[in-house]
C-alpha cells in the first residue's frame, strides 16, 4: 500500500488502539450488555433519577463502541479497495482511497476525543479561573490573554460563554478573572487547562527589549447541578462584600454588590461582581463554592483510584507547569504535548483545540509530564 495510505492507516490504528484500551473493551461490551438488559426492564422508571442516569450512561457507552466498530470496519473496507486499485493500476482510485483514508483519520481523532470524555463530570458546563502570576504588567497580559483564548475557543465550539468576575490590570490584560462556559462537554474538554502558564517572549513593555517569563494560574471547575448534594454549613463561611469593578452604572460602582466568599475549612475563595444585586452576587458565588468542593472531591476520588500515576511526580496533574515559549513570526510551542501553533495574531488563538486535545490524550494513556527548561 502506498507510503501516504499506510500514514493514515497507522494513526487511525493508534486511535483506535488508545480508544479500546480507554474503554476496556472487553469490560465495555459486557456492561453495555447489562445495561441493554435494564433498560428492557419495566420497572426500571419506577426510580425516574436513577433510570435517566442509566440512559445517559447506556447512550454514551453505545456511542463509543459503535464509533470504534465503524471505524474499524471502514479502515478494513478503504484498505482493501486501495489494494485491488493498485492490484489494477488504477491511479484515480488508489487517489480516492487515499483521501478516504485521510478524512477517516480526522475523524478517528475527533471520536478519540470524545470518547475520552467519560468522566464523572465531564458533560458538565465549567467555570475557568485565571489569575496573574508575579511579573506585574507582563503577567496581566498573558492572563488577559489566556482568558481571552479560553473564551473565543468557546465561542468557536457553539459554547456559551459568562463573565463572572473580572479584575482588571493596571496598565493591560487582568489581575484576574472567572467565566462560565456552558455547553455539552465543556468541562471535559477545559479541565487538561488546569495548572501554572508560563510565557516567555520579548516583552512589549521593555524598552530594552528583554526576554521575560510570565506565569498566570487557571483552574478549571465543573458547575454543579441539583442532582449533586454539597452541604455547606454558614459557621464555615466567611463572606466580604466590596465594590465591583468595571465600566459603572447603576447598582455597579455605587453599592457593595460584589461578593467574595471564604471557606474557611478548606481555604477555597470565590467570588463573583457581573449581577446587578449583591444577592445574586452571593447565589452565584455559593455555586462556584460548592463546584469547587465538588472538584476537589473528584481529585482526591482520581487520586486514589489512579496511585500508579499520582507517584510518577510529585507535581500532581492540574498542578504542574505548562509552558509556552513566544517566538518570532507568532510561532507558539506548548512545550508539555510538543503542539506548535502557527496561528498569527492571537497567542494561541488558532490551535487551542490540538493543544487541549494533546493533553486529553496524554493524561489518559499515564505518559510521563515532561516539561523543558527554557530559560
Amino acid at each position: 500500500m502506498r507510503a501516504e495510505a499506510q500514514a493514515h492507516a497507522d494513526q487511525i490504528n493508534a486511535a483506535l488502539a488508545l480508544l479500546r484500551r480507554f474503554l476496556d473493551w472487553d469490560r465495555a461490551l459486557r456492561r453495555l450488555e447489562e445495561l441493554n438488559n435494564r433498560v428492557e426492564d419495566p420497572t426500571l422508571w419506577n426510580d425516574p433519577k436513577a433510570a435517566q442516569e442509566v440512559m445517559r450512561e447506556r447512550r454514551r457507552l453505545d456511542e463509543a463502541v459503535n464509533a470504534t466498530r465503524a471505524i474499524e470496519g471502514e479502515l478494513a473496507d478503504t484498505s482493501e479497495l486501495i489494494e485491488m486499485a493498485e492490484a489494477e493500476g488504477d491511479g484515480a482510485m488508489v487517489d480516492d482511497g487515499v483521501a478516504s483514508l485521510a478524512a477517516l483519520a480526522e475523524r478517528a481523532e475527533r471520536d478519540k476525543v470524545t470518547a475520552l470524555l467519560a468522566g464523572e463530570a465531564d458533560a458538565n458546563n465549567s467555570y475557568i479561573e485565571v489569575n496573574a502570576g508575579a511579573g506585574g504588567t507582563e503577567s496581566q497580559d498573558w492572563a488577559g490573554m489566556l482568558s481571552r483564548m479560553y473564551t473565543r475557543w468557546a465561542e468557536r465550539r457553539g459554547l456559551k460563554v459568562e463573565l463572572i468576575d473580572h479584575h482588571a490590570g493596571e496598565q493591560a490584560g487582568i489581575k484576574s478573572a472567572t467565566i462560565l462556559v456552558k455547553g455539552e462537554n465543556a468541562y471535559g474538554y477545559a479541565k487538561t487547562e488546569s495548572g501554572v502558564h508560563r510565557l516567555v517572549r520579548i516583552s512589549p513593555y521593555d524598552s530594552a527589549a528583554r526576554r521575560h517569563t510570565s506565569f498566570a494560574s487557571v483552574w478549571v471547575y465543573p458547575e454543579v447541578d441539583d442532582d449533586i448534594d454539597i452541604e455547606v454549613l454558614d459557621k464555615d463561611l466567611k463572606i466580604d462584600t466590596y465594590r465591583a469593578s468595571g465600566s459603572g452604572g447603576q447598582h455597579v460602582n455605587t453599592t457593595d454588590s460584589a461578593v467574595r466568599i471564604t471557606h474557611i475549612p478548606t481555604g477555597i475563595i470565590v467570588a463573583c461582581q457581573n449581577q446587578r444585586s449583591q444577592h445574586k452576587n452571593k447565589a452565584e458565588a455559593l455555586k462556584q463554592l460548592k463546584a469547587r468542593m465538588y472538584e476537589r472531591e473528584l481529585a482526591i476520588r482520581e487520586a486514589a483510584a489512579d496511585e500508579g500515576y499520582a507517584a510518577k511526580t510529585e507535581i500532581g496533574w492540574g498542578h504542574q507547569i505548562r509552558s509556552y515559549v513566544l517566538q518570532p513570526y507568532q510561532l507558539v510551542k506548548d512545550l508539555r504535548t510538543g503542539v506548535t501553533s502557527t496561528a498569527p495574531g492571537d497567542v494561541l488563538d488558532g490551535d487551542l483545540d490540538k493543544f487541549m486535545a494533546a493533553a486529553l490524550s496524554q493524561r489518559v494513556t499515564g505518559e510521563e509530564v515532561d516539561v523543558e527548561d527554557v530559560e
